[in-house]
């Protein structure tokens, strides 16, 4: 008969599911309250329902959700989909006279990957016409103006300016998109402490 090896450490029958600490059981509650939190906000802010609860649940999570940018319109798909291709960018006047055209980025100008981290300035451009945003036209011209502008190349005016082309249903069914329009939003007089 030969002899068994004799096993190093605990004994084999120790139980397998040890208790959990509280902080790991802190850890685990909290990822699922925002878990859950989510998936709920997300689903009363996307349905297209008009329900006093849903209005209510819509209103108490706005504030949380411009905040990060987990809001969205749906309504580039019902019930009336967008009939136009929009996009703004800025003409920039610089102090010598020179211009420059400065977009927004766009997504169906950039790489999978650049859309992934750039999707956020879609919204904002998207929304940034809109008259009740009036307040965010000067600061976008600020920030453009930063962006275009170097000590010895400052500029001095910045134009938002909304372009936008009208997509039209032919007989057949087909779409063609019309020449492109443009409506200037704002200009905007930078002064030199906009550029520090």
């Amino acid at each position: 008969m030969r002899n068994r090896p004799k096993q190093v450490g605990g004994p084999t029958n120790a139980p397998t599911n040890a208790p959990t600490s509280a902080p790991t059981k802190a850890k685990y509650i909290a990822i699922n309250a925002f878990l859950i939190f989510h998936i709920l906000a997300i689903a009363c802010w996307c349905l297209p329902i008009d329900s006093p609860l849903i209005t209510l649940c819509k209103d108490r999570v706005r504030p949380y959700f411009l905040w990060s940018g987990l809001f969205q319109s749906w309504d580039m798909f019902s019930p009336l989909p967008k009939s136009a291709n929009t996009y703004v960018e800025a003409t920039i006047v610089y102090k010598d006279g020179s211009r420059t055209t400065w977009t927004f980025p766009r997504m169906e100008q950039l790489s999978l990957t650049e859309r992934y981290f750039k999707e956020r300035y879609r919204k904002f451009a998207e929304n940034l016409p809109l008259d009740q945003n009036d307040a965010l036209l000067p600061d976008a011209a600020r920030y453009i103006a930063r962006l275009n502008s170097t000590p010895s190349h400052p500029a001095r005016t910045v134009m938002l300016i909304q372009k936008w082309s009208f997509i039209v249903p032919r007989a057949d069914g087909s779409y063609i998109p019309e020449p492109w329009s443009q409506h200037i939003l704002y200009g905007y007089g930078v002064k030199p402490e906009d550029l520090q």
